[in-house]
């Protein structure tokens, strides 16, 4: 069951709630692999995809999902919307939820949007990424996908590495693995994994090799340029030689290992194309499983938490 009608970060969730999601995910991924992968659970429910941000994933998925799911869907185009005329984001919301939206889903460059609009607006708010906040659903397509792979998170070793400073998908995986019970390492150059981070929730690391030993699952992160203002590290070349991750690296993993990556990946800067098409990938069933689980998600909160 889920408390709010809202989901807007993994922070506030408790654990019995990620497990609801991961739980009814499961259902949704059987979905998916039928024939005809429609299902009227939703019927007639309008879906509004506010996105202030490019994105291939992650709006793609929502929209797929709100359809599999038979919402009708609309793609708010902010180049052509009253917000290039000055009108505020709320502004902007509350005239969509007054044609009928009932789930919102926002992406913005600004941390608290989703938050605001959550305070706002009686529809649901799905946030699909916050400046460089939370990043829930991508959190819990991240859990599902180990758990598929791993079974059980207790005891099991996560290592997230690289741009930890800038990502809203690091810090929802921080919260959300810790909660569901199991250990997360953080790996990356002092400029973009800072010693503050090493918590009771997180140890940081800052040599590969010693990270990397024995880890369960190596979840590589995407180097934020956009965000960046420069100076972090020397070159993108040197980047990759101390911290990309490579055959070498690696084989330092548990032998079963499994390498993630939310993308957009940058080969040969995060990770080598040998092993991100490798037989230890499970990128490309990430952004499957990220289906199933933003399926869950609408249902769970058009249902008021309960599947």
């Amino acid at each position: 069951m889920l408390k709010s009608k809202d989901l807007l970060d993994i922070k506030s969730l408790e654990a019995g709630e990620i497990e609801s999601i991961l739980e009814a995910s499961a259902g949704y991924k059987d979905v998916l692999r039928r024939d005809i992968k429609k299902v009227p659970t939703l019927r007639g429910r309008t879906v509004v995809i506010l996105f202030f941000e490019p994105s291939t994933r992650t709006r793609t998925s929502f929209e797929l999902a709100a359809k599999r799911l038979s919402c009708d869907v609309v793609n708010f185009s902010v180049p052509n919307s009253a917000v290039v005329k000055g009108e505020t984001i709320v502004d902007t919301a509350l005239t969509v939820e007054a044609l009928g939206a009932e789930t919102v889903i926002v992406r913005h460059k600004s941390s608290g949007v989703p938050h605001l609009l959550g305070r706002s607006l009686k529809a649901s708010v799905i946030n699909a990424g916050d400046g460089i906040n939370e990043h829930p659903t991508q959190a819990l397509l991240d859990a599902f996908t180990m758990k598929e792979k791993k079974g059980s998170f207790k005891g099991l070793e996560v290592a997230i590495v690289g741009d930890v400073l800038h990502s809203r998908v690091a810090k929802s995986n921080i919260y959300c693995l810790n909660k569901l019970g199991a250990k997360v390492r953080l790996i990356g150059p002092p400029t973009l994994v800072n010693e503050s981070m090493g918590t009771d929730l997180a140890r940081v690391y800052y040599s590969m090799e010693e990270g990397l030993r024995g880890v369960d699952v190596v979840m590589m992160l995407r180097i934020q340029m956009e965000r960046q203002g420069g100076g972090f590290f020397p070159s993108t070349e040197e980047y990759f030689k101390l911290w990309g991750l490579n055959e070498q690296r690696l084989a330092l993993a548990d032998r079963d290992a499994i390498v993630m990556h939310p993308g957009p990946m940058n080969r040969g800067i995060e990770i080598s194309s040998g092993i991100a098409d490798g037989p230890q990938s499970v990128i490309l069933q990430q952004v499957t499983n990220g289906l199933a689980v933003r399926m869950a998600v609408m249902h769970l909160l058009a249902s008021g938490g309960r599947a």
